[in-house]
């Protein structure tokens, strides 16, 4: 559990550093340059990760919980949505004039959904955690920016390219999660 709390430590710095600190961040790249700024913040995001992941592999089971079996298909809902708005920031559908942060609302809407269907320490440690860096950066985000001015309006194509896009990437998630993570997302 260590690990997975040092990862956890390291993604919230990482990413909140240049959303909270942005005139610090503006020096580190005047200082580095940006392509090695992108470099370092890709490296630490991508040791976060793996901190992460190994510190979740290794956390003894402790159950919180026992979740009821109907909400793998509200998680799967919700991880369709998930994927929609993780891809929407930068496709013309529509779908980001709803939502101001199209991807941390993904991160919330994905670490809700994995709250839903997990019931142990570690689940709830790692998908929790994930879920209040995401309200923080939202929160951080929009003080940053001030008032949000609406992207333009999304095109019948860009829907369709959107939806078609969520739909594959989606059945991917379902077909590599099993062999991936050990758990099938879809009941067989």
């Amino acid at each position: 559990m260590t690990l997975l709390m040092i990862g956890l430590v390291l993604w919230w710095a990482v990413h909140l550093f240049p959303i909270y600190r942005p005139a610090t961040r503006a020096r580190a790249v005047a200082q580095l340059g940006e392509t090695p700024y992108k470099a370092l913040f890709s490296l630490a995001s991508l040791a976060a990760i793996a901190l992460m992941v190994i510190g979740y592999r290794q956390a003894d089971v402790v159950n919180l919980w026992y979740p009821p079996a109907w909400t793998v298909h509200v998680n799967n809902l919700l991880m369709l949505l998930a994927v929609a708005l993780l891809g929407a920031r930068d496709i013309a559908s529509g779908l980001r004039r709803l939502v101001r942060h199209p991807m941390l609302t993904g991160v919330k809407t994905w670490a809700v959904a994995h709250l839903l269907v997990n019931g142990d320490l570690a689940s709830v440690v790692l998908f929790g955690g994930l879920l209040g860096w995401a309200v923080v950066a939202v929160i951080g985000s929009n003080r940053r920016d001030g008032i949000w001015v609406r992207p333009a309006k999304g095109t019948m194509k860009g829907a369709v390219i959107h939806a078609v896009i969520t739909v594959v990437v989606f059945a991917v998630i379902v077909v590599i999660h099993g062999p991936l993570l050990g758990v099938q997302p879809i009941p067989g």
